[in-house]
């Protein structure tokens, strides 16, 4: 078992060759409708952007910034240094949507709430990738990159659309 691991750990690092499999495509789709849907919520509530707290466009733009950069690292040359340039970039983006969210509280009536402990995971998760990236377990940092692409960008930014929320409301006006 632990040389099969070795093996796929040594395979991976062959990075020139990588090519994107079925689920770097769907992810990739994933973000650029992610981020349709937010571009369009934004523009039908552009007369509203500016009553909100400064929070709410830091985290705006920082996830359209993740949701941008996520298909070129995903479907794009591994390794080089504009994958570790844009790589940083997006790391940078996602810790301050996770930094951020725990300046927006009115969600549950000013106090933290479940989601904030995606905000947790999420930081964790980005010191998981970098650390993997750095250690050369490209294995480990493509799974983290899956998971924090699904839980994060996918699966939360899904909730933004329902139940009311400020992106629901724009969308339905």
């Amino acid at each position: 078992m632990e040389k099969a691991i070795s093996v796929e750990v040594e395979a991976s690092r062959k990075l020139w060759g990588y090519k994107p499999g079925a689920m770097d495509y769907v992810l990739s789709a994933g973000c650029v409708g992610m981020l349709a849907a937010m571009a369009l919520a934004i523009w039908r509530g552009r007369d509203q952007v500016a009553l909100v707290p400064i929070t709410y466009p830091i985290h705006f733009g920082t996830l359209a910034i993740a949701l941008a950069l996520t298909p070129m690292l995903l479907l794009r040359t591994k390794g080089d240094r504009l994958h570790r340039i844009l790589g940083y970039m997006w790391i940078t983006a996602m810790v301050t949507t996770a930094i951020d969210t725990f300046f927006i509280k009115d969600i549950n009536g000013g106090q933290f709430s479940p989601i904030h402990l995606l905000s947790v995971l999420t930081l964790y998760v980005s010191w998981r990738i970098v650390a993997s990236a750095r250690k050369g377990d490209h294995v480990a940092h493509r799974k983290h990159i899956h998971g924090i692409v699904i839980g994060a960008l996918l699966i939360a930014g899904t909730f933004t659309f329902m139940f009311n929320r400020l992106f629901d409301v724009w969308l339905n006006r």
